[in-house]
């Protein structure tokens, strides 16, 4: 007989009032216990394989001697990365959140004296390309000014095949062996029992796989500086980040390291911009792309090769198959050897910018990769992870993937197979079709990996070239100007003072002494640390200005927009006027009231205004006009979100200008006329305000700083 039960109210219920009860509440404890039964605890003592079998090193990929190729028979690498590969379906597991567009690349001169690859020959050749730009941590619904790596993937579709450049805005790597990569990625990822945080390394599991993977103290340099939160993509550097090979037509080989410099400049947000960006609009970089593109002015880079032979390699300090170092230029300087544009936008997201599929093996003559123990494992894993996505091997038939060379093999059938392939041979070799399709010998154009002779015992272990993780971060930081020092130390500041564990954040201050005793002891002050073991200086070695954005200031004013606040009864001509100056370099001027529409300005004209001080903000354009007319400036004096406008525009140190009628709104704000300079133009020729636009920011208006 069933017992009565009491509900919340203590109130006493029939035996039959229980049998009727809905039945969620059941089939809710039915779940959770179906749940449990699959419920696995993974902290086991024994590391295993899915097998059972028990591991005893999951750090280093199984190579022909420390510095070899990954070998084939790694069966535990080929399981790890494998079953990270499948983790997702079917968002890709990293870069998930992306963009892309069109374009095309022209060489300015041969290359043959270093490669044979067919697009660096012909200076009056065009070749096509599709460039899609990320973010690394974040879901497809993340926002795009997260503080993150940002993918740079450039698919060449040249007459020997597809090219694929995939890389990264920061030219090294969090680790130095692909078999790491699954553990980096499921620290920086959401926690797995709260999923939180979304898009951000500011969290305990990330800062603690960090500071117990000493590897990553150099690209965290580069993630804590300016360069995790670009301006936009077109003012955001790429690089290839490996160590690949240019082999030239009489089969000599060089090492090259790929860059993509901005014909913009390189120019980064502000974090408090960042941040308030997310919320004004999300798809910032997104929408600044496309909007380029589609206005005309087309965003173009340079691709810059930094050339060096091998007999160059061993005399670095550093090892050029540690994806955790770069070569200075000031060791190899960057060679500018051609230009790329995009100057098409996608039809569709999907079927282009979702479904494109890069791949590190997709290489052409005269272009081969080297024993990287991260890039032989992404070689791997970016065929795997297309399995996943696309759920068959023919994903290459896709548009967006085809290459314009000639397909011709002997591969068939599987799932969205939709090419058709006539005849009855679909093997070699063969005598019923002439023996084709038949290998083509390297003097016709047949690819041949470089010769390179590799002999080593099979072992688990890391290079001891790969030892040094310090000396790179502190070059990167000691190079950086105090604008830059500070904005890092206040990122280091933020992502620590996130992290609730305070043995990893002492961990993490302990490895920063490392870098720089300065930048370690002013977070320490931040976050809670003050057992901070004393170490020395490090020593001042030769900076690298290349590594400071200062030395990437760019060309011209091309996709910047510019903020022409207003109300009615503004001056028209004064808006004519700025746009008539800046809209030839390939900049706008963007009308900006509190409220949208319709717009009278004091002749009579009529504007038409897009933006709104509450939709907008001053975070999202690159400096502020203020035109005169006595009704429009007496309106924005009343108007507080025009003063929070002009107020966060001066903060983040962009210019402002406007007429002398307009003064008495900047009275208004924290703006200080009194000081000269500092990109304030009251003025009404507008040639001292045009002229301060590519300098980006005005730093000298910051309060100098000095770390610690």
């Amino acid at each position: 007989m069933a017992r009565n039960t009491k509900d919340k109210n203590d109130k006493k219920t029939s035996p039959s009032t229980a049998k009727n009860r809905p039945a969620a509440k059941i089939l809710e404890n039915k779940k959770i216990q179906d749940m449990q039964q699959n419920v696995v605890d993974p902290s086991g003592k024994d590391l295993t394989t899915d097998h059972g079998l028990k591991i005893s090193d999951t750090d280093n990929s199984l190579k022909a001697g420390p510095r070899g190729p990954s070998l084939l028979e790694d069966f535990h690498l080929r399981e790890k990365i494998m079953r990270f590969d499948h983790e997702r379906i079917p968002e890709r597991v990293v870069h998930a959140r992306g963009a892309a567009a069109h374009g095309t690349f022209q060489a300015y001169q041969s290359q043959k004296k270093w490669t044979k690859a067919g697009f660096l020959q012909d200076p009056s050749q065009t070749t096509p390309v599709f460039v899609r730009f990320s973010t690394v941590a974040g879901s497809r619904g993340s926002a795009d000014t997260a503080r993150d790596v940002r993918g740079f993937a450039v698919k060449f579709y040249t007459e020997e095949g597809n090219f694929d450049l995939v890389g990264n805005n920061i030219p090294v790597f969090f680790i130095q062996d692909g078999i790491k990569f699954p553990d980096l990625i499921h620290a920086v990822k959401p926690e797995p029992h709260n999923e939180i945080p979304q898009a951000a390394s500011a969290h305990d599991t990330f800062w603690d796989f960090a500071s117990l993977t000493p590897e990553t103290t150099h690209m965290l340099m580069w993630q804590l500086s300016d360069r995790a939160i670009p301006r936009s993509y077109s003012t955001m550097q790429g690089f290839g980040v490996h160590t690949f090979r240019l082999i030239s037509e009489d089969g000599k080989m060089n090492f090259v390291k790929f860059h993509w410099i901005p014909v913009s400049g390189v120019h980064s947000l502000v974090w408090d911009e960042a941040v308030k960006i997310m919320g004004k609009d999300p798809d910032f970089h997104r929408r600044g792309l496309w909007e380029m593109i589609e206005e005309g002015n087309f965003p173009e880079w340079e691709l810059g090769l930094q050339v060096f032979s091998e007999k160059d390699a061993e005399k670095f300090d550093f090892d050029i198959l540690d994806p955790t170092k770069l070569v200075p230029e000031e060791i190899v300087p960057v060679k500018k050897v051609g230009k790329m544009t995009l100057n098409r936008n996608p039809e569709n997201y999907f079927a282009e910018t979702e479904q494109v599929a890069f791949h590190l093996g997709n290489l052409v003559p005269g272009i081969d990769v080297t024993n990287d123990p991260l890039l032989q494992a992404r070689l791997f894993s970016y065929l795997d992870t297309q399995l996943n996505r696309f759920g068959t091997t023919n994903y290459n038939e896709l548009p967006i993937n085809r290459s314009l060379a000639k397909v011709s093999n002997n591969q068939q059938d599987g799932f969205m197979r939709s090419t058709i392939n006539k005849g009855r041979v679909n093997y070699f070799p063969n005598s019923l079709a002439g023996n084709a399709p038949t290998p083509v010998p390297e003097k016709e154009g047949g690819f041949v990996n470089y010769p390179e002779q590799v002999q080593g015992t099979k072992i688990r272990q890391r290079s001891e070239s790969f030892s040094d993780h310090y000396s790179q971060a502190t070059l990167f930081y000691q190079s950086l100007n105090a604008t830059e020092k500070k904005h890092l130390i206040q990122a280091g500041t933020f992502e620590l003072s996130k992290v609730a564990t305070l043995e990893v954040r002492e961990r993490v201050i302990e490895n920063f002494m490392k870098v720089d005793p300065d930048l370690a002891l002013a977070i320490a002050a931040k976050v809670g640390v003050k057992t901070v073991k004393t170490k020395s200086a490090p020593v001042k070695k030769k900076l690298s200005p290349r590594l400071s954005q200062d030395s990437f200031p760019g060309e011209g004013l091309k996709g910047r927009n510019v903020a022409v606040m207003v109300e009615e009864g503004f001056t028209y001509k004064e808006f004519k006027d700025l746009e008539g100056m800046i809209k030839p370099l390939g900049a706008k001027a963007t009308l900006v009231s509190s409220k949208i529409g319709d717009l009278k300005a004091s002749d009579g004209s009529v504007a038409s205004v897009g933006k709104s001080f509450l939709s907008s903000g001053s975070v999202m354009f690159d400096a502020i006009y203020i035109p005169g007319g006595k009704k429009s400036v007496d309106a924005l004096m009343r108007d507080e979100d025009a003063v929070l406008f002009l107020n966060e525009a001066y903060k983040h140190f962009k210019s402002i200008g406007c007429s002398e009628d307009a003064r008495p709104l900047l009275s208004k704000t924290t703006v200080d006329l009194k000081r000269k300079g500092q990109g304030i133009f009251v003025e009404s020729k507008l040639k001292g305000f045009v002229a301060s636009l590519p300098l980006h920011r005005n730093w000298d208006r910051e309060v100098s700083f000095t770390p610690a």
